[in-house]
């Protein structure tokens, strides 16, 4: 799957937080200055063309909805930096966060145990 531009992600979150949507639903969603009514349609058509949303037809118009969750987009997407940035190496990414101290000694042990218990 292709990955998002920042605009498109904004959409997707509009998706996932309000459901099914029609264009000019989520225009009024926006405060001013709104995009132009084209210029989301586009995206809109973008996202489809990319497998995130779908749609059902409404007489002359349409109502999209995502197909990918979030859940299931924010693991594509760690999976993506993982193997642009950690050569596809998770211990890679999860010593990176150690080191610059994103994560502490303690949350790795806790991390750990929950592993430890899952399998």
């Amino acid at each position: 799957m292709k990955g998002l531009t920042a605009k498109e992600e904004e959409i997707m979150g509009l998706f996932w937080e309000k459901g099914p949507l029609f264009v000019r639903e989520m225009l009024a969603l926006y405060d001013d200055p709104k995009p132009h009514f084209n210029t989301l349609s586009t995206i809109v058509r973008g996202l489809e063309e990319k497998g995130y949303v779908a749609h059902r037809p409404f007489g002359n118009t349409y109502q999209y909805y995502a197909v990918v969750d979030r859940k299931e987009f924010s693991r594509l997407t760690l999976k993506g930096v993982i193997g642009k940035y950690f050569n596809n190496s998770y211990l890679s990414a999860v010593s990176s966060l150690v080191q610059e101290e994103k994560i502490t000694p303690e949350e790795l042990r806790r991390l750990l145990d929950e592993v430890e218990q899952n399998q």
